[in-house]
């Protein structure tokens, strides 16, 4: 039996170099068209060398071209981003975590009246020095400086009128007012109803004018009182103009007396028809306008 599989091992690789003829002849005249001769090695080559060309062209097809996405399970470019970015906000995010988990451990610590954990630098005995710290000006920091200072000189927050506050003052007796409009007092001032001025009708697109000299310390609009207006005069003197239709200044502007500061109007959900509301503050108290205007 070893010997007959020898045998026919044998044969069949001397088979493979026997040499064949393919023969091609015209059908009417039996003359030899075209031949070639081959033998089973050559065919085996040729046919093993054309399926490694289409294995790795197929390989080098899907691997190097967009095509590789059309396989099932294969990620897109898309779906590489995404997984980027996920890992990036996990990694932030664990971060964050840990970062909480150290300060309510921080916070528990002080509550049960035990000592804080120490900080990583001063676990390896490198505490950290504030003592040396020098603060450089910079140019940036200047023009900061600057500008937030000139939105903050005129800003004035007024105290609650006080029972105590006497809203007469001998200064304001000597001062001439202005009057902000031509027109009729159609509501008085009331501190027990917290109507801390007075509410003057005037004609439609009458102008509404500053009483004193002063700046401008709000310009702006607010849901209850539309457009309100608000200067600041001398001695500690602001007055307030509210529901205006239009403004004509704005905030930091220098006006004189009798300068048009907005138009009269109905704006705001506090009013009831077109009317000017004056507020006139001393030292942060509310006084009564028709002690010192004639209307």
């Amino acid at each position: 039996m070893p010997g007959s599989a020898q045998k026919k091992k044998g044969k069949f690789f001397h088979q493979l170099k026997h040499t064949y003829r393919l023969v091609f002849f015209n059908d009417i005249t039996f003359e030899e068209i075209w031949h070639v001769r081959f033998t089973l090695m050559n065919v085996l080559s040729i046919a093993g060398t054309i399926i490694i060309i289409l294995v790795g062209g197929s390989m080098a097809l899907v691997m190097f071209t967009p095509m590789r996405e059309l396989i099932p399970g294969y990620p897109t470019d898309a779906m590489r981003r995404q997984i980027v970015t996920n890992a990036i906000r996990l990694d932030s995010l664990e971060y964050e975590i840990h970062l909480r988990d150290k300060y309510l451990n921080t916070v528990n610590a002080i509550i049960d009246g035990r000592e804080p954990e120490m900080t990583e630098a001063s676990a390896n005995g490198n505490p950290v020095s504030y003592e040396n710290i020098s603060f450089i000006r910079s140019e940036q920091d200047s023009l900061l400086r600057k500008r937030v200072e000139e939105e903050e000189q005129f800003n004035f927050v007024p105290r609650q009128p006080s029972a105590l506050s006497s809203p007469e003052d001998i200064s304001m007796s000597k001062i001439h007012f202005f009057k902000p409009v031509e027109g009729i007092v159609s509501s008085k001032f009331d501190l027990n109803n917290n109507h801390f001025g007075i509410d003057l009708v005037a004609g439609p697109g009458e102008v509404v004018k500053s009483i004193l000299d002063g700046t401008v310390i709000m310009s702006a609009w607010t849901s209850e009182t539309g457009y309100v207006i608000e200067v600041q005069h001398a001695s500690n003197i602001i007055s307030v103009y509210k529901h205006n239709a239009r403004l004509l200044k704005k905030q930091s502007v220098r006006v004189k007396a009798g300068d048009a500061i907005a138009v009269i109007g109905n704006s705001g959900e506090l009013t009831t028809g077109p009317h000017l509301h004056l507020e006139i503050w001393q030292n942060g108290t509310p006084v009564n306008p028709e002690d010192y205007i004639v209307f």
